[in-house]
């Protein structure tokens, strides 16, 4: 894994792991990589691996069995899609909306070019 230097490491790891879980890479209910084995395989240090579980569990995307490891719940997928739905709405398009305005385009300029497309 390539990282950003603008953003922290541990985040980039919680979104690469976000994503694999939405891919069914790491399907539900699936064990995760230990915190050791993930981060020697993206050569990392494994504090920095715990700081993205911590994060992915504060949000109910992974869960830890004490002892076991890390899982990803049955309804991961839908708990991540409604956070990015979310996050979409409150960040993204506020930006997109006002570009649009700035640019002159009208909803149905954008519906009418979003069909072309299809």
């Amino acid at each position: 894994m390539e990282f950003n230097n603008n953003i922290s490491i541990f985040l980039q790891i919680a979104e690469s792991i976000r994503d694999d879980i939405l891919a069914e890479q790491y399907p539900p209910n699936s064990k995760l990589p230990s915190v050791r084995e993930m981060a020697a395989q993206l050569g990392v240090n494994p504090n920095t691996v715990m700081r993205a579980y911590a994060h992915l569990q504060s949000f109910g995307f992974i869960s830890n069995r004490r002892g076991i490891g890390f899982f990803v719940p049955g309804d991961a997928i839908e708990q991540i899609k409604e956070g990015m739905r979310k996050d979409f709405i409150e960040n993204d398009l506020p930006k997109i909306l006002t570009k649009m305005k700035v640019l002159g385009i009208d909803s149905k300029t954008l519906i009418d070019s979003f069909k072309a497309n299809l």
